[in-house]
């Protein structure tokens, strides 16, 4: 599934290409269909893969963490985070490349992330109270980044397509760029997956288990701050990625992290890719944006798994 939605992804665009030609396009620096798929078409399906992974991974460890089924990356604010410091950087500051947009979304992540655990009570924090902090966390500076771009028409021309999350901006150093941050967010939250296992049937049951629940938290989080953080950076937030890809994938692997994660990471970049090709079907001769896709579709298919009982059950 993953290959063929990245081929798909490859031929897809303003002009389509044939297999053979998206074969050729890859393989033969002669031919004229090289520069469209190196250049445009294949950055572009290579952060749909990455972006799709980080969010997917990250859903699933906040879900599981929490053990809320409606967890996703952004349940402690963390995405919104990530988007008020690029908002900020780039427009207080001018700051418009990737390579330093992805450290102002980190921090703004890792600072939020910090201030949510504070508010919902520090080393007594719940993961009750971790989610109603991050909802408010979540409401105030996603208000922020629209005064922003409300305010200063030049940040509303600049932002505009990022806040709504959009993989048209990927280029040749997009992907490289992001890859330490991602190969580091997504090691960390594998490493974390067998005690994290044991913490999902709650803190005492987890230290009879040797897990160390306080531990075990904070690299979870870590994890999800890097992974939500880069790909913030990249794509925007893109809602419903994180949300449904764990519903979808647990159905066929299980609760258990050691073997959702790994899965969320080959299933999430293909429900990211699908909704950016059909966002580049529905929208000829332009395109709709990925974020939009993702919350026109992906809201209606969680209703439809919510009502069948797969994620009450989870």
């Amino acid at each position: 599934m993953l290959a063929a939605t990245a081929l798909i992804s490859i031929a897809v665009g303003a002009k389509p290409l044939a297999l053979a030609d998206v074969w050729h396009g890859l393989t033969d620096p002669t031919s004229p269909e090289y520069a469209v798929v190196h250049r445009m078409r294949l950055p572009r399906t290579l952060l749909g893969l990455a972006a799709g992974a980080a969010l997917g991974v990250a859903g699933a460890a906040m879900q599981t963490l929490t053990r809320n089924p409606l967890a996703d990356p952004g349940l402690l604010g963390i995405n919104a985070g990530a988007s008020a410091a690029v908002a900020t950087a780039t427009v207080a500051l001018g700051v418009t490349a990737l390579h330093h947009q992805v450290w102002y979304a980190l921090l703004g992540a890792a600072l939020v992330t910090l201030a949510g655990h504070a508010v919902a009570g520090g080393r007594h924090a719940t993961p009750t109270r971790l989610a109603l902090a991050g909802a408010a966390l979540n409401a105030v500076l996603y208000s922020y980044v629209s005064a922003i771009m409300l305010v200063d028409a030049t940040s509303l021309e600049r932002l505009r397509f990022w806040t709504v999350g959009s993989l048209a901006g990927a280029r040749t150093d997009t992907v490289p760029a992001l890859l330490p941050f991602l190969t580091a967010g997504l090691l960390l939250a594998l490493l974390a997956a067998r005690p994290l296992g044991a913490l999902a049937l709650g803190d005492d049951q987890a230290r009879a288990l040797g897990a160390r629940p306080g531990l075990v938290r904070a690299a979870v989080i870590g994890a999800v701050t890097l992974l939500c953080g880069a790909a913030t950076a990249a794509c925007g937030p893109i809602v419903f990625v994180g949300l449904l890809a764990p519903h979808l994938v647990r159905a066929r692997t299980g609760p258990d992290p050691r073997r959702l994660l790994p899965a969320c990471a080959v299933y999430a970049p293909v429900l990211l890719l699908t909704a950016d090709i059909a966002g580049r079907l529905l929208g000829r001769p332009g395109e709709l944006q990925v974020g939009l896709v993702t919350a026109v579709l992906g809201g209606p298919l969680f209703l439809h798994l919510v009502r069948h009982g797969r994620a009450a059950r989870t």
